[in-house]
Formats: structure tokens, C-alpha cells, sequence
């Protein structure tokens, strides 16, 4: 059987066995959102004494034959082993199945985190770590932040070691403005860098890139904008269809009414049909001032693989953040970032 090295940032559907090539750990870590992957690998670059980590893509982790290598390899030779499995453990069967049997066999510790805010009883279930240490890692990844993912690793190190655990989960608004080297901030703060009277241009995008280490393109956007003469307003949101997130848009938008949007968020809200109980689509709302609306799309390949194929962006990527926001209205721009 072909068997592939591991290439950071591709997604090749699980049909090729890959080998990611990882040693045991103190910390193994399994997700399919590299935004935590990227925020793990930071938060353990700051910490004074940190613990030895293996972060692992789940989307490599797909053909039978890698799972068993990385359970052979590192998982099973490993001290804890942490997966946050999105849509539950139907979508990740085989692996599923086989880290919880083995690790168990192996004596060890094995949680299976929801890769959302849903509790998911079938995870918790085959997990064999306690409750309070399991909903405490759970809430540091539902959280997300810089300071959440620091916690996150001293509190695994901590059921390691039996030092002192760090301060429970710190909440992280699900919509607001976020300011480059700021963070989480207010309109006011970005209105100190405004140039008067130029126009309002709000930047909309995931709470995920904020929870995660992923505001790098937001960052530069930001700055282009400004050395543009232009007045940048970068937004967070956990969803276009979240009610909180869309009172905050109408919130900010009548305090700052756009010109035009730049929304680097996927999927539609609406619909193409009339008359139908699609949700009110925020950006388009009466606050927003009829603003024209530039979809930015943050590509899931690499640049070289924007560059060298023939559609330059994946079909996922078609979809996701040509075809179905063009339901909503609004003007495709172009790629904006790429994985790294």
C-alpha cells in the first residue's frame, strides 16, 4: 500500500494511509481545527517549563492504517492522549473506536472532547479520565484564547504531575471587535486609529481565528487598510446565524455605519427563495447601510497549490466561500490567506 509523509496544511480525504512520523509524548493532541493545533503550539513556546507535546491533524488520521501507526508509534506510548472529535464519534469511527479501546488496554488516560459546545454523551462515555478534569479541558478548548490554551496545558500537565492546576476556563465573547494588539476590545479602541471622516470598512470574521492563532491575514488586512486611509473595523463572530452575533453586528453598525464590507466568513444565510424561514441576514440588515458586500476568502490549501492547480481554490473551498455565499449577495474577491 502507497504510504504518504504527512504535508502540513493539505487535506487529501483520508483515502491514503499517512504516517505523521511522531514519537511518544507527555501531551498527544488530536483535532481537526488547526486553529488549535497553531494556538497549542504557541501557548507551549511561552510557558517557563513546558511538557513535551505531539499535536496531530485528525485529518490525517482518517485511513485505518495511519490510525494504527500513530497509536503504535506515539498515542499508545504517550502519557494522555486528548482528541476533540467535531460531529461526534460517527465521523471518526475507526479511529474513535481504536484510540479509546487501545489507550485503554495501554492504561493510558484518553479524553474524547466535542469538537464544539454540544456535550456529546457517546464521547464522554469511552473517555477514561474524571469528570471534572474532562469538562475542565473541555471548557478550555470551547473558550479558546491565548490564555485559555496556556490552561489547557498546565491543567494536563497538572493530572500528569499533580502540580497545581491552573484557574478554571475564562469566557471569550461570542461576538465583538477585536483590535491587532489589542485583542478583544472595543469600537473605541480601533476609532483611536482612524483617520477622521475616511470611510468605516468592517472586516467580518470567525470567533474560531480569535480562539485559535489564526488573526495573522486579519492582522495585515487591518494595516492595509489603514496605510490606505481607510478606517478598518475587524469583527468577530461566531456565526452570521448566531442571535448574539448578529445583535452585535446591528450593535456596531448603527455606532459605525460601513461603506463597504469585507466578510471572510462562509456558507449563506439566506436564501434564494421568498418567503421562506431562512434567518435575517445581518449584513444586510438596514444598520449595515446598504453596503456593498466583498466575500474574502481565508483558502483551507496552501498558496502553492493556489497557485499550481487549474481552479485555484479546492472544490470545498468553491463551495464554501464562492458558490454558497453568492446566495447572500455577495461579490467574491479573491484568496486572501492560505495554510501555512
Amino acid at each position: 500500500m502507497h504510504l504518504l509523509a504527512a504535508t502540513p496544511g493539505s487535506i487529501d480525504n483520508g483515502q491514503e494511509p499517512v504516517d505523521l512520523g511522531q514519537t511518544p509524548a507527555d501531551i498527544v493532541f488530536i483535532s481537526a481545527a488547526d486553529t488549535e493545533l497553531a494556538a497549542l503550539s504557541l501557548a507551549r513556546a511561552d510557558m517557563a517549563t513546558p511538557p513535551t507535546v505531539r499535536l496531530a491533524n485528525l485529518t490525517h488520521l482518517q485511513h485505518p492504517m495511519s490510525v494504527d501507526m500513530h497509536i503504535d508509534n506515539c498515542a499508545a506510548k504517550s502519557k494522555i492522549v486528548i482528541a476533540r472529535v467535531l460531529g461526534g464519534a460517527g465521523y471518526w469511527k475507526y479511529g474513535f473506536e481504536q484510540y479509546a479501546a487501545r489507550l485503554h488496554a495501554a492504561g493510558v488516560p484518553f479524553a474524547a472532547l466535542p469538537g464544539d459546545d454540544k456535550p456529546d454523551p457517546d464521547l464522554k462515555t469511552f473517555s477514561t479520565v474524571s469528570d471534572d478534569d474532562y469538562d475542565a479541558l473541555w471548557a478550555y478548548m470551547v473558550e479558546g484564547g491565548p490564555d485559555n490554551a496556556a490552561h489547557f496545558l498546565a491543567y494536563a500537565q497538572s493530572m500528569l504531575d499533580g502540580s497545581e492546576k491552573p484557574e478554571p476556563a475564562r469566557p471569550l465573547l461570542r461576538a465583538g471587535v477585536y483590535w491587532p494588539g489589542a485583542g478583544v476590545s472595543d469600537l473605541a479602541a480601533a476609532q483611536t486609529d482612524w483617520a477622521p471622516n475616511a470611510p468605516v470598512i468592517p472586516i467580518i470574521f470567525y470567533r474560531a481565528l480569535v480562539q485559535g492563532a489564526g488573526l495573522n491575514p486579519i492582522n495585515r488586512l487591518t494595516k492595509s487598510l489603514l496605510r490606505a486611509g481607510l478606517n478598518p473595523l475587524p469583527i468577530f463572530v461566531a456565526s452570521l446565524k448566531d442571535p448574539v452575533s448578529t445583535a452585535t453586528l446591528a450593535q456596531i453598525f448603527t455606532a459605525a455605519p460601513p461603506s463597504v464590507i469585507l466578510n471572510a466568513t462562509s456558507f449563506a444565510v439566506g436564501s434564494p427563495h421568498a418567503g421562506d424561514a431562512s434567518p435575517v441576514n445581518p449584513l444586510t440588515i438596514p444598520a449595515a447601510n446598504d453596503a456593498p458586500v466583498f466575500q474574502c476568502v481565508l483558502a483551507a490549501s496552501t498558496e502553492e497549490a493556489w497557485e499550481t492547480g487549474l481552479t485555484g481554490l479546492s472544490g470545498r473551498d468553491i463551495a464554501m466561500n464562492v458558490a454558497l455565499p453568492e446566495v447572500d449577495g455577495r461579490i467574491l474577491s479573491r484568496a486572501i490567506s492560505f495554510k501555512g
